[in-house]
């Protein structure tokens, strides 16, 4: 057999054996439209790994006849991506002939070198087609954006992984048809499974199923041997963003099952636990607050048994703080309130602190009546002080926090009712 790894030996020539993206490639879509007139504009392909990313774009290059460059956003440098423009210029010039300069990973580079890309992309000398796993519109700079049009892939499904896998199986040519190999339904299913819709991880695994499988058969106990589980995760990528948002709203919708499924992604695929934490912290005040005041004690206690256990004991108080904070009540009146007084600070002139609000700790003080007419709590009645008002003047009167009815916050409500009547109580 060829050393050349057998994901690279299956990659498709054409549109005929490209598996995936339907909707796009379809006959009438707009994309093969492009392709079928030699027409295609710059393009950047947004897709998870194993869509068929890099195969498109060799196969556009096969079919408009146009010289293939294949750069790395990794390895690539400035001065190399200067002179492919150059030398794509005067081919274009000269002999007529098309470049299309495909940039994998191109959210790697930073903006000054996707700023190099700009002249070559927009006197037409290339035509780029870039490839990213993460959201362009984060990643890849406006005025580059501005001149390449999107596309959109999908992941592969099971089907379209089985659709692969039983190709490869049969193909004499670059596969593994002179083995004569036979597999097991289950098996394909189960690569199709943990291969997370990535072709490239499913024909490694099924390339070393093969060379392992002591018989023609193929069947699931092999393809486990030959498996290592795969998770679809970049910690600094928008898959980990994706992730931690499905998790904390899952908790403020009080699934427990849902956010137990996503910190099991997140501990799996190596994600900082204390981050994990510190989102919970921030959550037990967001989201449940006052409504179960034991909350934040039980996401900070969590927070620092992941400092002090470290992992792999703590995902024991991750998944604990997790199965808590979800089943309890929610509230965000707390948050509301904050920013309800932010926006009066922002937008309202601030008046002086009231004066009997004011420490009289110097003679001058007291002079100017710092202090004057304070009422100390503790001398009155349920220790709230009749006729008094903290507020600014301009504010008197001003309410901001409006407790629920949710758990503990019900009681906070009635007492807070009371104690805004007394204090606004004339003596």
């Amino acid at each position: 057999m060829s050393d050349t790894p057998l994901a690279e030996r299956m990659r498709p020539t054409d549109l005929k054996t490209f598996v995936g993206q339907k909707e796009l490639l379809n006959l009438r879509g707009p994309l093969r439209k492009l392709i079928k007139k030699d027409k295609i504009p710059s393009l950047i392909f947004w897709g998870p790994p194993g869509c068929g990313k890099t195969t498109l774009a060799r196969i556009i290059a096969n079919l408009s006849k146009a010289r293939f460059i294949n750069l790395s956003a990794v390895t690539a440098k400035v001065p190399e991506v200067k002179k492919i423009i150059e030398e794509a210029r005067k081919l274009k010039k000269f002999n007529q002939e098309k470049t299309i300069l495909f940039l994998d990973e191109v959210h790697r580079f930073n903006k000054a070198q996707q700023d190099t890309l700009l002249p070559g992309v927009e006197d037409g000398s290339i035509i780029l087609i870039g490839a990213t796993t993460e959201n362009p519109s984060f990643y890849v700079n406006s005025p580059l954006l501005s001149r390449a049009q999107v596309i959109t892939l999908e992941s592969l499904n099971e089907d379209n992984i089985g659709q692969i896998i039983n190709f490869a199986l049969k193909n004499k040519e670059g596969g593994l048809g002179e083995l004569k190999l036979k597999i097991k339904k289950e098996a394909i299913d189960y690569m199709a499974m943990v291969s997370g819709g990535d072709a490239r991880i499913a024909l490694n695994i099924l390339e070393k199923a093969a060379d392992i499988t002591a018989k023609k058969i193929i069947d699931l106990k092999i393809v486990k041997s030959a498996t290592t589980k795969f998770i679809l995760y970049d910690k600094k990528g928008e898959e980990h963003y994706n992730t931690i948002s499905a998790y904390i709203k899952s908790i403020r919708g009080s699934n427990p099952d849902a956010a137990l499924h996503y910190l099991a992604r997140m501990l799996e695929a190596g994600d900082d636990a204390r981050f994990i934490a510190r989102r919970l912290v921030i959550l037990a005040s967001e989201d449940i607050s006052n409504a179960d005041p034991h909350a934040l004690m039980v996401a900070t206690a969590c927070a620092h048994a992941v400092e002090y256990v470290g992992l792999p004991e703590a995902q024991l108080n991750l998944a604990q703080a997790t199965t808590y904070l979800s089943c309890a009540p929610k509230s965000n009146a707390s948050y509301l309130a904050l920013l309800r007084a932010r926006t009066d600070i922002k937008n309202k002139k601030l008046d002086p602190v009231p004066l009997h609000l004011r420490n009289a700790v110097t003679e001058l003080m007291k002079e100017l009546n710092y202090g004057s007419g304070y009422k100390y709590a503790h001398d009155f009645k349920d220790h709230i002080a009749p006729d008094i008002d903290f507020m600014p003047k301009n504010l008197k009167g001003k309410k901001y926090y409006y407790p629920t009815d949710q758990g503990f916050e019900e009681k906070i409500k009635e007492k807070l009712e009371k104690t805004r009547l007394i204090s606004q109580k004339k003596l």
